[in-house]
């Protein structure tokens, strides 16, 4: 069964082989409304193999940027899925919106969460991102940052939820964490820096994707 929808992807969920992050560069909110449309679209028309399991589209609020997260079973569905329908894709986007910059796309692991005990719903996500040298250093970045952020039964008001990621070459992590709104995120104590428009994200579209 496949939905559109507007609520936050489940990053726990047990099928995900493989999570991909893909950050888009639009320059404005009507060009970020108008790629995510153009995107989810797209998608909605192009095959949808089993290993595809949901893609979701962010958008910054500084109105910049389209961050793209999708989970799969696996890498090499994916390698296909993009080998095979990656140019069509792109091009229906474009014409829609021309001149999008795309950085390039990071494959990642999820590497542990934390939870609210009593969890609500999410509206923000705050993503950051650093830079690893391997596997065990990422591993190292990510346990500090556990560390600062405290127990699941005391997290920050307003803090629903963190996931942990480490990308498969070892040279990236990312933090998504799900916050009540944009005050309580900038309000963070646990955060090197606090976010700013350019890291918090509101989802504006999403297919997902439940396997029978």
């Amino acid at each position: 069964m496949t939905t559109s929808c507007n609520a936050l992807p489940d990053i726990t969920r047990s099928d995900v082989g493989t999570i991909l992050v893909s950050p888009w560069l639009v320059g404005t909110p009507q060009r970020q409304r108008d790629a995510v449309d153009a995107t989810i679209e797209e998608w909605q028309n192009a095959p949808q193999p089993k290993a595809f399991l949901s893609l979701n589209c962010f958008v910054s609020g500084d109105g910049a940027t389209v961050l793209n997260y999708a989970q799969w079973t696996d890498d090499d569905a994916h390698r296909e899925f993009m080998r095979t329908y990656r140019p069509a894709l792109v091009r229906g986007i474009d014409e829609v919106v021309p001149g999008i910059e795309r950085p390039g796309l990071v494959r990642y692991r999820l590497h542990g969460s934390l939870a609210a005990t009593e969890r609500g719903r999410g509206e923000v996500v705050a993503v950051f991102t650093s830079d690893a040298n391997g596997i065990e250093h990422a591993r190292n970045l990510l346990d500090e940052a556990r560390a600062r952020i405290g127990a699941e039964s005391d997290l920050p008001p307003g803090l629903h939820a963190v996931h942990f990621h480490i990308s498969i070459d070892g040279a990236r992590v990312l933090i998504y964490e799900e916050w009540s709104d944009e005050a309580a995120a900038t309000n963070g104590t646990h955060h090197l820096e606090p976010p700013t428009a350019d890291n918090l994200y509101r989802l504006h579209r999403s297919i997902t994707h439940y396997r029978s």
